[in-house]
């Protein structure tokens, strides 16, 4: 995809961190984006590992119980904003933070302040989830987060931090991505009356 045509040039134009995953699933798009954004990213056991061991490295407070959810309902009751939504094709979700504390609090932002933000000391954050309709019943789904600090004093603490933090946050979209995968799939044999 042509990068101008990326969602998130609009929202983070200059970023300083991009990470972005791509595959494609045999499934119709619109099943693609149920699952994606239903998807429950700590049903996976390697994940859950993953936020437990930020937890004990940063010394954050116990998060205690957490009911299963899906990725959409649990960012936005983390703090995060919807900054912009095509039904069945496209979600971007946005905050500001200071991902560096040990107990990170989420802000969200509108969407059209999102760009021009600059409060001092934070990072803006967003990222997708994406489908692309690409053949009968074939859909590329991609992932991308985009960050970009807000000034140098912040830029220099989330440098600091993304150095080893960065290694969970990809692990984390590496597991997602083939799992998203495989639920869609399953669904749609299902749907088809060939589960399998």
């Amino acid at each position: 995809m042509d990068s101008a045509a990326l969602p998130l040039e609009r929202f983070i134009p200059d970023p300083e961190v991009t990470e972005r995953f791509e595959t494609t699933v045999r499934a119709p798009a619109h099943l693609v984006m149920e699952v994606a954004a239903h998807f429950d990213m700590q049903s996976l056991t390697f994940i859950k590992v993953i936020f437990w061991l930020r937890e004990k490295l940063m010394r954050a407070s116990p998060s205690g119980p957490r009911k299963p959810q899906g990725i959409l309902e649990e960012t936005k009751s983390l703090g995060w904003g919807l900054l912009a939504e095509q039904p069945g094709r496209l979600v971007v979700c946005g905050a500001s933070c200071q991902p560096w504390l040990p107990n990170v609090k989420f802000s969200a932002l509108a969407p059209g302040d999102f760009t021009a933000y600059a409060e001092p000391d934070q990072v803006k954050i967003a990222w997708t989830l994406e489908t692309e309709e690409i053949g009968p019943a074939t859909t590329g789904f991609a992932q991308e987060t985009r960050a970009v600090a807000t000034d140098e004093h912040a830029r220099l603490k989330f440098r600091r931090y993304w150095r080893w933090a960065r290694f969970g946050i990809i692990a984390i979209r590496l597991l997602m991505m083939p799992a998203v995968r495989r639920e869609a799939e399953r669904r749609w044999a299902a749907e088809k009356g060939n589960p399998g």
